[in-house]
């Protein structure tokens, strides 16, 4: 399995966690527990300009079978519960949102060395259905996606892709947005010893001939410390530095500024998660 296709939402995702991950610019905190019996909490809380919010996540590990429960402030409950391993390769989730009825829907993926298929079935009269897969190899992979809903009998989406991986480069292009965006997306770790990495995001509009880009970098100061750099078309430059300062305990700060704005204000985000 592990030389086989990832799936379809994995086509461009080294290019974009780099440009993305871990960038914040809110005050983020985040506290995860575990035990030895296979229980875990996890508490976030966020606060946004003068608005807080926050959730707490349990999650329960048996076997092949996990148990999520995850309660917002706004007094939403969300249960996952997925299974490994039914049959080699696959994994089925079944999740649902209280009070929110009709958001149950099963997740299905399956894992073959020259294919992954995963599908998403809404448990309503009139469920929302999705379906994607990827076929090739873990070097090369070529995939697609389609959204339909059974209310309005209309497609949601359709998209396409392909992807290529190689020790030290990851490249995809993808149509999105049933046919109307064009992305191309490129990572290359220019040093493994140093966690010296560079990437790039290009995305075309078909319809509109609009273009924007993103690029950026990734470099480890020392086993510890990680620095990302990005910028964009309209001229908005960010950094981002974490450090490890305990194991798996980290803080995050990240900047942004408008360089086309002269009286801009920067934005500051801190983020501090911790795993004791």
């Amino acid at each position: 399995m592990g030389n086989g296709p990832a799936p379809f939402s994995e086509i461009g995702k080294k290019a974009r966690d780099l440009l993305t991950k871990d960038y914040n610019f809110d005050h983020k905190f985040n506290l995860t527990l575990q035990s030895g019996t296979g229980l875990g909490l996890v508490t976030t809380a966020v606060q946004k300009d003068q608005l807080f919010v926050g959730d707490v996540n349990t999650q329960y590990k048996t076997g092949n079978t996990t148990v999520d429960v995850k309660v917002d402030s706004s007094s939403n409950v969300s249960t996952t519960i997925a299974v490994n391993e039914i049959v080699q390769g696959t994994r089925v989730a079944l999740s649902f949102k209280l009070p929110d009825h009709k958001s149950s829907k099963l997740d299905v993926q399956y894992l073959h060395p020259h294919a992954a298929i995963t599908a998403s079935f809404g448990l309503t009269n009139t469920p929302l259905l999705e379906f994607s897969t990827a076929i090739g190899s873990k070097q090369l992979s070529l995939g697609a996606e389609v959204g339909f809903d059974t209310k309005s009998g209309s497609l949601t989406k359709y998209n396409t892709g392909i992807g290529y991986n190689t020790d030290d480069l990851s490249a995809s292009l993808i149509l999105a947005d049933k046919g109307e965006t064009l992305k191309a997306s490129y990572i290359h770790i220019v040093n493994p010893f140093l966690g010296t990495a560079v990437a790039a995001e290009m995305t075309h509009k078909l319809t509109t001939y609009e273009s924007s880009f993103s690029i950026g970098s990734s470099h480890s100061l020392d086993p510890f410390t990680l620095l990302k750099t990005r910028f964009t078309h309209n001229g908005r430059a960010a950094m981002l530095y974490q450090r490890q300062w305990r194991p798996n305990s980290l803080i995050t700060f990240s900047a942004e500024y408008d360089t086309k704005v002269v009286e801009a204000t920067p934005k500051f985000g801190l983020a501090l998660a911790l795993k004791p």
